[in-house]
Protein backbone atom coordinates (compact mmCIF):
# COMPACT_ATOMS: atom_id res chain seq x y z
CA UNK A 1 0.00 0.00 0.00
CA UNK A 2 1.71 3.27 -1.47
CA UNK A 3 1.47 6.13 1.40
CA UNK A 4 -0.59 8.87 1.49
CA UNK A 5 0.62 11.83 -0.33
CA UNK A 6 1.08 15.00 2.37
CA UNK A 7 0.94 18.53 1.35
CA UNK A 8 3.27 20.77 3.46
CA UNK A 9 2.10 24.12 3.70
CA UNK A 10 4.02 27.08 4.91
CA UNK A 11 2.22 30.63 4.90
CA UNK A 12 5.20 33.14 4.76
CA UNK A 13 5.33 37.21 4.24
CA UNK A 14 9.28 37.09 3.18
CA UNK A 15 11.43 34.90 2.41
CA UNK A 16 13.65 34.40 5.14
CA UNK A 17 16.48 32.80 6.99
CA UNK A 18 13.94 30.51 8.91
CA UNK A 19 12.76 29.72 6.04
CA UNK A 20 15.53 28.12 4.52
CA UNK A 21 15.48 25.85 7.41
CA UNK A 22 12.47 24.67 7.42
CA UNK A 23 12.53 24.01 3.66
CA UNK A 24 15.60 21.94 4.10
CA UNK A 25 14.65 20.18 6.95
CA UNK A 26 10.73 19.23 5.43
CA UNK A 27 13.39 18.07 2.33
CA UNK A 28 15.25 15.34 4.48
CA UNK A 29 12.36 13.84 5.56
CA UNK A 30 11.86 9.91 6.00
CA UNK A 31 8.64 9.92 4.13
CA UNK A 32 8.26 9.07 0.62
CA UNK A 33 5.09 10.81 -0.98
CA UNK A 34 5.27 14.72 -0.01
CA UNK A 35 4.61 18.17 -1.95
CA UNK A 36 6.21 21.48 -0.05
CA UNK A 37 3.79 24.67 -0.83
CA UNK A 38 5.57 28.07 -0.10
CA UNK A 39 3.09 31.05 0.21
CA UNK A 40 4.92 34.54 -0.28
CA UNK A 41 3.31 38.10 -0.44
CA UNK A 42 5.82 37.67 -3.76
CA UNK A 43 8.63 36.52 -5.06
CA UNK A 44 11.08 39.13 -4.13
CA UNK A 45 14.68 38.00 -2.03
CA UNK A 46 16.78 35.30 -2.08
CA UNK A 47 15.19 31.23 -1.29
CA UNK A 48 18.09 28.77 -2.02
CA UNK A 49 15.08 26.07 -2.27
CA UNK A 50 13.21 27.72 -5.28
CA UNK A 51 14.66 25.26 -7.65
CA UNK A 52 13.28 22.08 -6.02
CA UNK A 53 11.06 19.67 -7.79
CA UNK A 54 9.19 18.86 -4.37
CA UNK A 55 8.71 22.63 -3.50
CA UNK A 56 6.09 24.58 -5.06
CA UNK A 57 6.05 28.48 -5.14
CA UNK A 58 2.60 30.39 -4.97
CA UNK A 59 2.99 34.35 -4.44
CA UNK A 60 -0.53 35.49 -2.73
CA UNK A 61 -0.03 39.12 -2.14
CA UNK A 62 -0.63 40.44 1.15
CA UNK A 63 -2.87 38.69 3.24
CA UNK A 64 -2.87 37.15 6.99
CA UNK A 65 -1.62 33.38 7.36
CA UNK A 66 -5.15 31.37 7.59
CA UNK A 67 -5.96 32.86 4.23
CA UNK A 68 -2.74 31.74 2.64
CA UNK A 69 -3.07 28.08 4.53
CA UNK A 70 -6.50 28.44 2.56
CA UNK A 71 -5.31 29.06 -0.72
CA UNK A 72 -2.34 26.22 -0.28
CA UNK A 73 -5.04 24.00 0.80
CA UNK A 74 -6.75 24.71 -2.57
CA UNK A 75 -3.58 23.90 -4.36
CA UNK A 76 -2.61 20.84 -2.97
CA UNK A 77 -2.49 17.88 -4.56
CA UNK A 78 -1.89 15.43 -1.32
CA UNK A 79 -4.79 13.34 0.43
CA UNK A 80 -3.29 14.80 3.93
CA UNK A 81 -2.01 18.64 4.93
CA UNK A 82 0.50 19.91 6.87
CA UNK A 83 0.36 23.19 7.94
CA UNK A 84 3.66 24.32 10.01
CA UNK A 85 4.66 27.88 10.53
CA UNK A 86 8.10 29.31 8.42
CA UNK A 87 9.65 29.46 11.81
CA UNK A 88 9.82 25.92 12.67
CA UNK A 89 11.07 22.75 11.37
CA UNK A 90 10.21 18.88 11.71
CA UNK A 91 12.21 16.25 12.70
CA UNK A 92 12.67 13.24 10.09
CA UNK A 93 9.83 11.24 11.56
CA UNK A 94 7.44 14.24 11.78
CA UNK A 95 5.29 13.15 8.94
CA UNK A 96 5.45 9.20 9.25
CA UNK A 97 4.09 9.15 12.88
CA UNK A 98 1.70 11.50 12.13
CA UNK A 99 0.14 9.40 9.18
CA UNK A 100 0.06 6.93 10.91
CA UNK A 101 -2.67 8.02 12.98
CA UNK A 102 -4.87 8.22 9.59
CA UNK A 103 -5.60 4.53 9.74
CA UNK A 104 -8.44 5.13 12.39
CA UNK A 105 -11.11 6.71 10.11
CA UNK A 106 -12.31 8.70 12.60
CA UNK A 107 -9.19 10.78 13.16
CA UNK A 108 -9.30 13.62 11.17
CA UNK A 109 -6.43 15.71 12.93
CA UNK A 110 -3.03 14.93 14.26
CA UNK A 111 -0.85 18.17 16.52
CA UNK A 112 2.41 17.78 17.76
CA UNK A 113 4.58 19.74 20.33
CA UNK A 114 6.48 22.23 18.90
CA UNK A 115 10.24 22.47 20.98
CA UNK A 116 12.20 25.47 21.45
CA UNK A 117 15.63 24.67 19.57
CA UNK A 118 19.24 24.70 21.22
CA UNK A 119 19.86 27.23 18.60
CA UNK A 120 18.27 29.62 19.61
CA UNK A 121 19.50 32.93 21.56
CA UNK A 122 19.88 33.20 25.62
CA UNK A 123 16.04 35.65 25.12
CA UNK A 124 14.66 33.10 22.92
CA UNK A 125 15.47 30.06 24.77
CA UNK A 126 13.50 32.12 28.11
CA UNK A 127 10.66 32.97 26.02
CA UNK A 128 10.58 28.71 25.35
CA UNK A 129 11.32 28.16 29.39
CA UNK A 130 7.99 30.50 29.97
CA UNK A 131 5.59 28.58 27.84
CA UNK A 132 7.38 25.47 29.10
CA UNK A 133 6.15 26.37 32.48
CA UNK A 134 2.87 24.98 33.94
CA UNK A 135 2.38 28.80 35.47
CA UNK A 136 2.44 30.34 31.96
CA UNK A 137 0.48 27.50 30.27
CA UNK A 138 -1.02 25.35 32.65
CA UNK A 139 -2.00 22.00 31.43
CA UNK A 140 -0.81 23.00 28.19
CA UNK A 141 2.67 22.39 28.32
CA UNK A 142 2.43 19.60 26.32
CA UNK A 143 2.01 21.66 23.26
CA UNK A 144 5.73 22.77 24.01
CA UNK A 145 7.53 19.41 25.19
CA UNK A 146 6.34 16.30 23.84
CA UNK A 147 3.98 14.52 26.61
CA UNK A 148 1.25 11.80 26.89
CA UNK A 149 -0.47 10.67 23.94
CA UNK A 150 -4.12 12.05 23.78
CA UNK A 151 -6.93 13.31 22.33
CA UNK A 152 -7.60 17.16 22.23
CA UNK A 153 -10.11 19.58 21.03
CA UNK A 154 -8.23 22.53 20.36
CA UNK A 155 -4.52 22.56 18.79
CA UNK A 156 -2.06 25.56 16.91
CA UNK A 157 -1.55 25.28 13.21
CA UNK A 158 2.26 25.95 13.42
CA UNK A 159 2.16 21.92 13.73
CA UNK A 160 -0.73 20.58 12.48
CA UNK A 161 -1.62 17.91 10.10
CA UNK A 162 -5.38 17.38 8.99
CA UNK A 163 -6.96 15.08 6.04
CA UNK A 164 -7.93 17.49 3.06
CA UNK A 165 -11.05 16.18 2.71
CA UNK A 166 -12.64 17.17 6.51
CA UNK A 167 -10.70 20.69 5.71
CA UNK A 168 -12.19 21.41 2.46
CA UNK A 169 -15.75 19.70 4.66
CA UNK A 170 -15.68 22.59 6.98
CA UNK A 171 -14.62 25.49 4.55
CA UNK A 172 -11.12 25.98 5.95
CA UNK A 173 -9.29 28.23 8.55
CA UNK A 174 -12.13 30.95 9.47
CA UNK A 175 -9.73 33.93 8.11
CA UNK A 176 -11.53 36.45 10.26
CA UNK A 177 -9.38 35.95 13.44
CA UNK A 178 -5.64 35.52 13.95
CA UNK A 179 -4.40 34.48 15.92
CA UNK A 180 -7.50 31.70 17.03
CA UNK A 181 -7.68 30.76 13.73
CA UNK A 182 -6.88 26.95 14.41
CA UNK A 183 -9.29 27.00 17.52
CA UNK A 184 -12.79 27.51 15.44
CA UNK A 185 -11.19 25.05 12.77
CA UNK A 186 -10.81 22.46 15.62
CA UNK A 187 -13.80 23.37 17.13
CA UNK A 188 -15.59 22.95 13.52
CA UNK A 189 -13.89 19.29 13.38
CA UNK A 190 -14.66 17.87 17.00
CA UNK A 191 -17.97 19.95 17.89
CA UNK A 192 -19.74 19.96 14.29
CA UNK A 193 -18.48 16.70 12.42
CA UNK A 194 -17.59 14.74 15.70
CA UNK A 195 -14.17 13.65 14.39
CA UNK A 196 -10.90 13.35 16.97
CA UNK A 197 -7.63 15.00 16.90
CA UNK A 198 -4.97 13.26 18.10
CA UNK A 199 -2.02 14.64 19.94
CA UNK A 200 0.62 12.74 18.98
CA UNK A 201 3.98 13.37 20.95
CA UNK A 202 6.39 11.65 18.02
CA UNK A 203 5.35 14.20 15.54
CA UNK A 204 7.62 16.92 16.92
CA UNK A 205 8.77 20.01 15.52
CA UNK A 206 11.25 22.91 16.73
CA UNK A 207 9.97 26.21 17.11
CA UNK A 208 12.01 29.33 17.21
CA UNK A 209 10.76 31.38 20.00
CA UNK A 210 10.14 35.52 20.54
CA UNK A 211 12.20 36.51 22.76
CA UNK A 212 11.70 38.42 25.57
CA UNK A 213 10.43 40.57 26.55
CA UNK A 214 8.78 43.17 23.99
CA UNK A 215 8.44 40.90 20.86
CA UNK A 216 7.12 37.26 23.59
CA UNK A 217 5.02 39.77 25.41
CA UNK A 218 3.13 40.80 22.08
CA UNK A 219 2.47 37.45 20.78
CA UNK A 220 0.63 36.79 24.45
CA UNK A 221 -1.30 40.19 24.32
CA UNK A 222 -2.45 38.94 20.87
CA UNK A 223 -2.93 35.46 22.45
CA UNK A 224 -4.80 37.05 25.55
CA UNK A 225 -7.60 39.15 23.42
CA UNK A 226 -8.29 36.51 21.03
CA UNK A 227 -9.28 33.67 23.78
CA UNK A 228 -11.20 36.60 26.30
CA UNK A 229 -13.27 37.59 22.85
CA UNK A 230 -13.57 33.75 22.33
CA UNK A 231 -15.01 32.70 25.61
CA UNK A 232 -18.02 34.46 24.42
CA UNK A 233 -17.94 33.66 20.84
CA UNK A 234 -16.65 30.02 21.32
CA UNK A 235 -17.54 29.16 24.86
CA UNK A 236 -17.57 24.97 24.07
CA UNK A 237 -13.15 25.57 24.14
CA UNK A 238 -12.52 28.79 25.58
CA UNK A 239 -14.83 28.93 28.75
CA UNK A 240 -12.52 27.05 31.23
CA UNK A 241 -11.11 27.76 34.20
CA UNK A 242 -7.80 27.62 33.38
CA UNK A 243 -7.64 30.71 31.05
CA UNK A 244 -9.12 33.08 33.55
CA UNK A 245 -7.09 32.11 36.71
CA UNK A 246 -4.36 34.69 35.24
CA UNK A 247 -7.18 37.32 35.40
CA UNK A 248 -8.15 36.28 38.86
CA UNK A 249 -4.64 36.77 40.04
CA UNK A 250 -4.17 40.05 38.63
CA UNK A 251 -7.30 41.34 39.92
CA UNK A 252 -6.73 40.04 43.27
CA UNK A 253 -3.11 41.47 43.54
CA UNK A 254 -4.63 44.81 42.21
CA UNK A 255 -7.92 44.69 45.00
CA UNK A 256 -6.84 42.07 47.34
CA UNK A 257 -5.23 44.31 49.83
CA UNK A 258 -8.66 46.54 50.31
CA UNK A 259 -9.76 43.57 52.31
CA UNK A 260 -7.44 44.54 55.18
CA UNK A 261 -9.74 47.19 56.00
CA UNK A 262 -12.45 44.34 56.87
CA UNK A 263 -10.05 42.47 58.84
CA UNK A 264 -6.25 42.45 58.92
CA UNK A 265 -6.00 39.14 58.83
CA UNK A 266 -6.95 39.66 55.15
CA UNK A 267 -3.34 41.75 54.90
CA UNK A 268 -1.50 38.55 56.09
CA UNK A 269 -3.19 36.40 53.65
CA UNK A 270 -2.83 38.56 50.63
CA UNK A 271 0.93 38.71 51.05
CA UNK A 272 1.23 35.07 52.14
CA UNK A 273 -0.17 34.37 48.61
CA UNK A 274 2.17 36.83 46.82
CA UNK A 275 4.69 34.92 48.69
CA UNK A 276 3.88 31.51 47.41
CA UNK A 277 3.32 32.75 44.06
CA UNK A 278 6.73 34.19 44.16
CA UNK A 279 8.49 30.90 45.32
CA UNK A 280 6.27 29.12 42.40
CA UNK A 281 7.60 31.29 40.16
CA UNK A 282 11.20 31.24 40.86
CA UNK A 283 11.00 27.20 41.23
CA UNK A 284 9.18 27.15 37.67
CA UNK A 285 12.25 29.48 36.29
CA UNK A 286 14.85 26.68 36.95
CA UNK A 287 14.83 25.55 33.30
CA UNK A 288 18.25 27.11 31.80
CA UNK A 289 21.45 26.23 32.95
CA UNK A 290 22.01 29.78 33.19
CA UNK A 291 21.80 32.07 36.28
CA UNK A 292 21.21 34.86 33.96
CA UNK A 293 18.31 32.58 32.06
CA UNK A 294 16.71 32.11 35.67
CA UNK A 295 16.29 35.34 36.26
CA UNK A 296 14.87 36.17 33.33
CA UNK A 297 12.48 33.56 33.17
CA UNK A 298 11.76 34.26 36.52
CA UNK A 299 10.42 37.84 35.25
CA UNK A 300 9.12 36.68 32.57
CA UNK A 301 6.33 34.21 34.00
CA UNK A 302 5.47 37.11 36.18
CA UNK A 303 5.00 39.71 33.31
CA UNK A 304 3.46 36.68 30.77
CA UNK A 305 1.01 36.64 33.74
CA UNK A 306 0.17 40.00 34.26
CA UNK A 307 0.08 40.76 30.43
CA UNK A 308 -2.51 37.36 29.32
CA UNK A 309 -4.34 38.25 32.52
CA UNK A 310 -5.06 41.89 31.58
CA UNK A 311 -5.52 41.75 27.67
CA UNK A 312 -7.17 38.26 28.82
CA UNK A 313 -10.27 40.51 30.00
CA UNK A 314 -9.76 43.28 27.21
CA UNK A 315 -10.95 40.66 24.83
CA UNK A 316 -13.79 39.63 27.12
CA UNK A 317 -15.46 42.91 27.64
CA UNK A 318 -14.53 43.81 23.81
CA UNK A 319 -17.27 43.56 20.82
CA UNK A 320 -15.05 42.71 18.46
CA UNK A 321 -11.57 42.19 17.18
Amino acid sequence: MSALKVSIIIPIKNYNDYLNESVEACLNLLYPNFEIIVLPDDCSGSFKHSDKKQVKIIPTGPMGPSEKRDIGAKKATGEILAFIDDDAYPVGEWLGVAVRNFSDPDVAAVGGPGVTPYSDSLLQQVSGAIYDSWMASGANTYRYRPGKKRLVDDYPSCNFIVRKSVFDEVGGFDSTYYPGEDTVLCLKITKKLKKKIVYEPLALVYHHRRAVFKPHLKQITNYAKHRGYFVKKFPETSMRLSYFIPSMFVCGVVFGWLLFLLNILFLYLYCGIIIVYLLCAIINSQKLNSFRGSILTFIGIVLTNCTYGVFFLKGLCSKKL
